[in-house]
């Protein structure tokens, strides 16, 4: 047999190194501001979840967290290649900023301010290491993991107030016209012997925040492609939300008719929430089946 019938050993194939071992790494290099990054946002997502995450409200923070986080982690790849380090100047005054936002937060115990102080620091902490167009490039999971902390209290009511009075106001009119005993004095809905308040009522439209959010994921996992036709359907979502809410005080009224006080502010209460998360998301992907002529046209449009 000569020389040349032999068979060459096979080339080493290249290992990429594990997510494991590319964590491993960024823990050694950077452990000192991994620490720092722990000693704050752990005391506030701990505060976040006694305080808000335990609320009708403010239920939703879970799964915004672990959906932003799946997020993130479908761009690693894409992120990779760009990592650049950002301007350390500009860093340092912005992370001066938020801090001293968060140290007096945490002082007067205002966790929404505290969270979003908390919440800043992270961000421009990734800036400072990844540069601008990581941050370009993770725009959407950044916003959206903002849904995570629950707005000021003043803000939400100042938001909601006129739409939980205009509501209630709608709903007595149509179940007024169907022929049903109930009516609305102020803050107050009396069907038939019972009062139901309209703070309670409307409840729901706290989670307007929450339904706002679920609809942006949606959009965004369904049509980042399209952002024209991302920037309609989320157009659709405050209407959605405020349909979804509708639904919910009509459950509510025709429960506390039907079947009494306690039995609609009980287990059938809390259902009525669920229901209006679930129309609220059957609305937008209604309206987006019916927008698919729409949507082909710009997949021909981008494809010519």
């Amino acid at each position: 047999m000569s020389s040349t019938d032999v068979e060459a050993p096979p080339a080493p194939r290249k290992v990429r190194p594990s997510a494991w071992a590319d964590l491993s790494a960024i823990a050694q290099t950077h452990w000192l501001l991994i620490l720092g990054a722990l000693a704050i946002a752990v005391p506030t997502m701990v505060s976040v979840a006694k305080l808000s995450w335990s609320t009708e409200q403010g239920a939703h923070g879970p799964i915004m967290l672990a959906t932003g986080i799946w997020l993130i982690s479908q761009q690693m790849s894409d992120l990779k290649p760009i990592i650049r380090q950002g301007r350390t100047a500009l860093a340092l005054i912005a992370l001066l900023l938020v801090l001293v936002i968060y140290i007096v937060a945490r002082i007067t115990n205002t966790l929404e301010a505290e969270g979003f102080a908390m919440y800043a620091a992270l961000v421009v902490c990734f800036y400072a290491y990844c540069g601008m167009r990581a941050v370009r490039l993770l725009w959407f999971p950044i916003f959206y993991l903002l849904f995570v902390f629950p707005p000021p209290d003043s803000l939400l009511a100042m938001l909601t107030q006129p739409l939980k009075i205009e509501i209630s106001r709608i709903a007595v009119n149509l179940l007024d016209a169907l022929g049903y005993p109930v009516a609305r004095t102020g803050v107050i809905i009396q069907v038939a012997q019972y009062d139901v308040l309209v703070a309670a009522a409307c409840a729901g439209l706290n989670s307007i925040i929450s339904l706002s959010a679920i609809g942006l994921f949606y959009v965004y996992v369904r049509h980042n492609a399209h952002w024209r036709y991302a920037l309609l359907l989320m157009l659709v979502i405050l209407p959605m939300a405020i349909l979804a809410n509708f639904v919910r005080v009509m459950m509510i009224i025709l429960m506390t008719y039907y079947f009494g006080d306690a039995v609609a502010q009980g287990f059938l209460h809390e259902f009525a929430g669920l229901t209006m998360f679930v129309v609220a998301l059957l609305g937008i992907i209604g309206f987006d089946v019916l927008l698919s002529p729409l949507r082909r046209s710009l997949d021909r449009k981008v494809g010519a």
